[in-house]
């Protein structure tokens, strides 16, 4: 299966956080986009790496998803060494996607910014045909990404440009609610995370609010560029007016 627009996160919630406005909205303009989580989630203080796999899927249902895949990395142990590009590289090459969106290349959480690197690197050397791998049995062709973009994460990031999100921000708060254990439940028994907290439920909507408010739009996803980008017209560029 080729996809146009690959998404990576560290942990099961990462992309539902960072860009799920943008996925669901480039499924909705012909895109087609999958999720790959490097790990289960497995240390978090709430839930369990099984329900969070469950909520992924539901997640993934919600944004209008091709394809969802978990490579059962250790959550928090993970390294950015030979084994886990080639991991990484299996599943570029398995989707051939166009886009590559990574985590935060620096966050709160070091998963985050350890992740990021990982995927820049894994999606060059995607592209070398000297590297091997394999899929169910087949060996691989190189393919290498046309664009690496990394999201913003619970760091206030300076974004490279946003995304008008104004007609999917309810898609992005349906997927994030689908992690019922991750997120404010007044409900729930389960220990206060900060991720738990009403406050962090609320920010969603008000961090997406005030990203559009640069734009001159209601709601905003932000991104930042791993390389130079090139336009063929200048009329795609829209600013404030």
């Amino acid at each position: 299966m080729k996809l146009d627009i690959l998404a990576f996160g560290a942990h099961p919630d990462d992309v539902e956080l960072s860009c799920s406005g943008t996925l669901a909205k480039q499924n909705e303009l012909g895109s087609s986009c999958g999720v790959v989580d490097l790990t289960q989630g497995e240390l978090g203080t709430r839930g369990t790496a099984e329900i969070r796999l469950q909520e992924a899927q539901e997640a993934g249902r919600i944004m209008g998803l091709k394809a969802r895949h978990n490579l059962g990395f250790r959550d928090g142990f993970f390294e950015n060494d030979e084994a886990h590009r080639l991991k990484v590289i299996e599943q570029i090459r398995r989707f051939k996607p166009e886009i590559v969106i990574a985590n935060a290349p620096t966050d709160r959480h070091p998963d985050h910014g350890r992740a990021s690197f990982l995927l820049k690197e894994a999606s060059w050397l995607s592209g070398l045909k000297n590297i091997k791998t394999t899929w169910e049995g087949e060996e691989q062709e190189a393919w290498r990404p046309q664009l690496l973009l990394y999201y913003i994460q619970f760091q206030n990031l300076k974004p490279d440009f946003i995304v008008d999100i104004g007609d999917h921000i309810k898609t992005k708060v349906k997927s994030i609610e689908a992690y019922r254990s991750q997120f404010y439940d007044p409900n729930s028994k389960e220990p206060k995370t900060v991720i738990s907290s009403k406050n962090f439920m609320d920010s969603v909507t008000y961090r997406a609010q005030d990203m559009g408010r640069l734009i001159g739009a209601e709601y905003g996803e932000g991104f930042i560029t791993a390389q130079d980008l090139g336009l063929q017209d200048l009329m795609q560029l829209k600013g404030v007016r």
